[in-house]
């Protein structure tokens, strides 16, 4: 063991008996050995026939960091760690010469250069860097979740989404957007927010070439496409493109009305029927006709009355062929064949 264990006597750092260390300066030789490629393992075990199995046959961690006492499974990875313990102000990657100016960027850098990922999953083969990330990506696929909420009970494969989902409870928004301010509970949320302000739609339909600013958008509209309609009515069979639709058509099976008018109390089963509604009370009429400018409270009120300046008179007698241009005209004129 302990001649496996990797000396960089240029890549080390004092430390004063108060156990305080000192500033660390690396060498010319410390980059050229930092220029080292890693040691090629596929090569090593040509008598393997499974990449599991040389996984196994190398995950014994032999490099130790003699600043911190951080063990690496690599020369390689130790001489990239070596980095956050110098003192240079600019740190410059030897692989492709792009120049950092704090140390711990270009240590992330690195891991675009470094070639070896010892862990493969026998599942889908997908390299891993290390064992924990290994166990986690393979939970994926046996759906296991140990990871569970102490609140909604709720499971996750991860510790990671499980940690995201607790700031549902807690309300936590660590990620604030710079331009607006708007805070969000992940990452991956903001980033989609974001493509508000730069009007970025990288999301693009196949069929109509539409743009979407998220792949959650796009899919949903493909729906329009497909005439897919997934969601269904477990009361008529009715089936919905959108769950808030399937969700809103339910009211009529439950005789719901959640919205109420805060002057007379009518209940309404949706908020637009109480936004129409509360223009009785407020009077106004934001539909004017352009010919006449008569104005309505409501949209179908202006489109009825739009035809009496047209010759157009879609609603037609079935016993008759009389013809009205609006619906209630027809309905009076039922009566006189009612009556006969």
């Amino acid at each position: 063991m302990e001649e496996n264990i990797t000396e960089n006597k240029n890549a080390t750092a004092k430390i004063s008996h108060s156990g305080e260390m000192k500033p660390l300066v690396l060498t010319e030789q410390f980059y050229t050995q930092l220029d080292e490629k890693p040691q090629d393992y596929e090569s090593s075990a040509e008598a393997s026939t499974n990449r599991s199995n040389l996984v196994r046959d190398t995950t014994e961690k032999t490099h130790i960091c003699n600043v911190c006492g951080l063990v690496y499974y690599s020369e390689f990875s130790l001489l990239n760690h070596f980095l956050v313990h110098s003192n240079e102000q600019n740190s410059v990657c030897k692989e492709c010469g792009r120049i950092f100016k704090e140390k711990r960027n270009l240590v992330r850098h690195l891991r675009v250069h470094e070639s070896e990922k010892l862990f493969v999953c026998d599942v889908c083969m997908k390299s891993i860097r290390n064992a924990a990330n290994l166990k986690s990506h393979c939970q994926t696929h046996t759906n296991e979740k140990p990871y569970a909420c102490d609140i909604c009970s709720k499971t996750f494969s991860r510790r990671g989404d499980l940690r995201r989902h607790l700031r549902i409870h807690t309300n936590k928004k660590p990620y604030a957007c710079e331009v607006c301010s708007k805070a969000f509970n992940n990452g991956h949320n903001l980033k989609v927010h974001l493509r508000i302000h730069t009007k970025e739609k990288p999301y693009v339909c196949e069929v109509c070439s539409k743009a979407f600013s998220n792949g959650h958008n796009l899919k949903v509209h493909l729906r329009i496409h497909t005439e897919e309609k997934p969601y269904e009515c477990e009361v008529c069979s009715k089936p919905f493109r959108y769950g808030s639709h399937l969700k809103r058509h339910l009211r009529i099976h439950t005789k719901e009305k959640p919205h109420f008018c805060e002057v007379c109390s009518k209940p309404f089963r949706y908020g637009s029927h109480l936004k129409v509604h509360l223009r009785i009370h407020t009077k106004e009429k934001p539909y004017v006709c352009e010919v006449c400018s008569k104005a309505f409270a409501r949209n179908d009120r202006l489109a009825s009355h739009l035809l009496t300046h047209s010759e157009k008179k879609p609603y037609v007698c079935k016993i008759c062929d009389e013809a009205f241009t609006r619906s209630n005209s027809l309905k009076s004129h039922l009566r006189i064949h009612a009556k006969e």
